[in-house]
């Protein structure tokens, strides 16, 4: 099996299997996105424990692309410090824009590497991109500030 034939079916194994999908009991802060060429919506919610760890959920429709990238983003910033989920949403969208010639590193993205080929076709790219959206306008109404907001969206 080649590394795309893999990347495809982890992608389809998160629309299947959405991890996270869910919305919060009390959320902090919310952001509803919707992509209006092809209609996919995503809304993160997103809220911080005693202790600082990051807690998101999301609902959503659309394309299998953007549920999955909702799932791996959800997987992959649940119960962090928000300093950590910015850096992995760093990670995703530096993926993003590498038009399928970067390097994800997968300790960083986990599943998220699978997206490498989304990044050849400018409009998939705004379909993965959107959740990120989400939760970085979501942490921003929050009041969840990250060293860093270079990066956005």
């Amino acid at each position: 099996m080649n590394v795309e034939n893999l990347y495809q079916e982890i992608i389809l194994d998160h629309y299947k299997n959405p991890r996270g999908k869910h919305l919060l009991d009390q959320p902090a802060g919310e952001s509803h996105q919707v992509n209006p060429t092809c209609g996919d919506e995503v809304t993160v919610q997103v809220s911080l424990d005693e202790v600082g760890h990051l807690h998101v959920g999301y609902e959503g429709q659309g394309c299998s692309i953007s549920q999955a990238s909702a799932s791996v983003m959800a997987e992959m910033v649940e119960g962090v410090h928000p300093e950590e989920a910015n850096a992995v949403r760093l990670a995703f969208i530096e993926l993003m824009h590498s038009k399928g010639v970067g390097e994800p590193d997968e300790d960083v993205l986990g599943d998220g590497v699978a997206f490498a080929g989304v990044s050849k076709y400018p409009a998939r790219i705004k379909c993965a991109l959107l959740p990120w959206m989400a939760l970085q306008d979501a942490e921003g109404k929050a009041g969840i500030s990250t060293p860093t907001q270079e990066g956005t969206i």
